[in-house]
């Protein structure tokens, strides 16, 4: 009787054909389906190309936690308390999703879980909520809370910051119902005062007040265009309920609310070092007495379950982000530069330069890009008219020479 001869169950190609043939239990794979299968894991699992959970749109989450945060790590430095947080967050959020899916008749409900984000300015919480849209790829949108108002009143409506998540969806409400909304400055719209007033909040109280149902899950009427409603306009439908939002803002005060609470629970004198060592994690005992306090509304508290906070970034924090990311300034420029045939070489000594004036103007990892388009503007403007392949090499003077040209000032 006559042997089978011996191939690929893949492709086909016999045994001779082939480098190297691998046995399994009901067949064989040569080495160039061995290849090709690699390379179609390697586009699937790519961060920069679409998440599984992505392809679903959150409802089959295949990434934990800890593999967020670690793709996290790969575009913010240091926060890792914040992003710990945030991976968890953002894990059972999109879980949540898949078992309404999967188990529609459950008595069980899962309810979400809003982040609030405080941090000073330039601390990278815009950056980190644009991130975590960037991992999942799902949608995403900012809104800015100081141009909302109460509705009826000049500005914007609270349904607008919907409008431009499906917008951002490119008017797939399906997909937009998946998505994430970072509100910045949030703080802003905090009560002016625990006094009754004859005039309304419309811009404090008012805006918390109207946030409050998209926050915790409604079926929104939003004008698709953006802008003001107006009763010939054609309004589509937008349910809430498994939109993830994320607030943030500096809180410019709460500290002091914090200080207050804190210093009234401990008795007795403290040194420099352990008061300078209290101003360091002062954010992380941020309790909601102290949100409500500063002058957030206890419903609002509410919707917000979950709270973190992003530390100030010390000078070794700085200097890493100029350099160590995928998104670092120093990658940028560089690239920036030899696009025109120039290779930008920058020293040490200049880095620590431009992270020293970052600190000394109190602007953050934003001053570092201040900073750093002050003293390029001059060479960007001028290098791309060289005929040959030419290097740039930045100098402790040329720095000098460029900020003093540039007016940029100290948050102080």
């Amino acid at each position: 009787m006559k042997t089978k001869e011996v191939s690929c169950s893949f492709c086909g190609r016999k045994k001779d054909e082939v480098i190297m043939l691998i046995s399994g239990i009901e067949g064989h794979i040569c080495d160039h389906c061995i290849e090709q299968a690699n390379k179609i894991v390697d586009t699937e699992l790519s961060p920069g190309e679409t998440a599984k959970e992505g392809k679903k749109d959150g409802e089959d989450v295949v990434l934990r936690p800890s593999e967020i945060k670690a793709l996290l790590d790969q575009y913010v430095i240091g926060q890792s308390a914040a992003k710990k947080v945030m991976s968890v967050a953002v894990y059972n959020h999109y879980k949540r999703i898949r078992f309404a899916v999967q188990n529609p008749t459950s008595e069980v409900e899962i309810e979400k879980s809003n982040i609030l984000l405080l941090g000073d300015t330039g601390t990278g919480k815009t950056l980190i909520a644009k991130t975590l849209a960037k991992i999942l790829n799902v949608p995403f949108c900012i809104a800015d809370a100081t141009v909302l108002t109460e509705a009826g009143y000049v500005g914007e409506d609270v349904e607008s910051v919907i409008s431009r998540l499906l917008q951002s969806a490119e008017y797939d409400v399906e997909k937009a119902q998946k998505g994430i909304i970072y509100i910045d400055e949030i703080d802003k719209i905090a009560r002016k005062s625990d006094n009754p007033s004859i005039t309304r909040d419309v811009s404090g109280e008012g805006v918390q007040q109207g946030l409050l149902k998209i926050l915790e899950g409604t079926v929104a009427h939003v004008a698709p265009e953006g802008g003001r409603k107006h009763p010939d306009q054609k309004y589509t439908k937008i349910d809430t309920t498994n939109i993830l939002f994320i607030c943030g803002g500096a809180f410019d005060g709460i500290k002091e609310v914090i200080n207050r609470r804190v210093n009234r629970s401990e008795l007795g004198f403290k040194t420099a070092k352990e008061q300078e060592s209290t101003s360091a994690d002062i954010l992380s005992r941020t309790t909601p007495s102290d949100l409500k306090n500063f002058g957030l509304i206890p419903e609002i508290i509410g919707r917000l379950p979950v709270t973190t906070y992003m530390e100030p970034l010390d000078k070794a924090t700085l200097r890493s982000i100029l350099t160590e990311p995928k998104n670092a300034l120093i990658k940028q420029y560089t690239e920036l530069f030899k696009m025109d045939g120039v290779d930008l070489v920058i020293s040490e000594e200049v880095l620590d330069y431009i992270v020293d004036k970052a600190i000394e103007y109190k602007l953050g990892a934003r001053g570092l890009r201040s900073i750093c388009e002050a003293i390029m503007v001059d060479y960007m403007f001028s290098y791309p008219e060289g005929k040959s392949k030419s290097k740039l090499k930045i100098s402790i003077k040329d720095l000098e020479t460029q900020l003093k040209k540039a007016n940029i000032t100290s948050a102080a």
